[in-house]
C-alpha cells in the first residue's frame, strides 16, 4: 500500500523479550546470593573485576537504557554504591520494578528504529536491548567462574523462574 509503513514481522514479542530478560535476571540475582559476603566485594580471578563491579555495570545499563529510549533523556544509574549484599540485592530489585513499569511504554515499533543510546552507542533498539541482555549473560558466566573458583557450586543456569 502505498504510503503505508509496516513494521517487519517480529520473532518474539516485546512482552516475551521482557519476560526472556527477566529470567536472566532472576537468575543473576540467585548468582549475587550464591556469593559469600565478603567475596563479592574482594574476590576476582586473573585480573578481571570483583563480581559486585560486573553487577555494578549491569545496573548502569538496564533501567537507564529503558527508560532514555522512553524519555530520550540518557542518564546514567545513580544510586548510591552498594556496600553490602543486600543492599546490592535490594537494587537489583529495585531496578527489575522499574523495568516491569517501564517496559510497557515501548510502542512497538520502536524496537526497529535506529536510536543513539548514551550519546555513543547506534543501533536498533532491539540490537541495543540484546546487548544489555548478553552483557548480563557474559557477565554472569564470569560470576559462575569466581563461584567454581571459591568451591561453590553456582544455580543451574537453566532455571530462570
Amino acid at each position: 500500500m502505498a504510503g503505508t509503513t509496516v513494521a517487519p514481522a517480529g520473532v518474539m514479542t516485546p512482552e516475551a523479550m521482557l519476560e526472556h530478560w527477566q529470567g536472566h535476571r532472576r537468575l543473576t540475582r540467585r548468582v549475587i546470593e550464591a556469593f559469600p559476603e565478603d567475596k563479592l566485594f574482594t574476590f576476582s580471578v586473573g585480573g578481571m573485576r570483583t563480581f559486585a563491579e560486573l553487577v555494578r555495570e549491569m545496573l548502569t545499563m538496564a533501567a537507564p537504557m529503558v527508560r532514555g529510549v522512553i524519555t530520550g533523556e540518557w542518564i546514567e544509574y545513580a544510586e548510591a554504591e552498594a556496600k553490602t549484599r543486600e543492599e546490592m540485592l535490594r537494587q537489583w530489585d529495585a531496578t527489575t520494578e522499574e523495568l516491569n513499569a517501564l517496559w510497557p511504554q515501548i510502542p512497538v515499533e520502536r524496537f526497529h528504529e535506529t536510536i543513539t543510546a548514551f550519546g555513543q552507542y547506534t543501533d536498533r533498539l532491539y540490537n541495543l536491548m540484546l546487548y544489555v541482555i548478553d552483557n548480563e549473560i557474559h557477565h554472569r558466566g564470569q560470576g559462575y567462574v569466581y563461584l567454581r573458583a571459591l568451591g561453590i557450586t553456582p544455580p543451574p543456569f537453566y532455571v530462570r523462574d
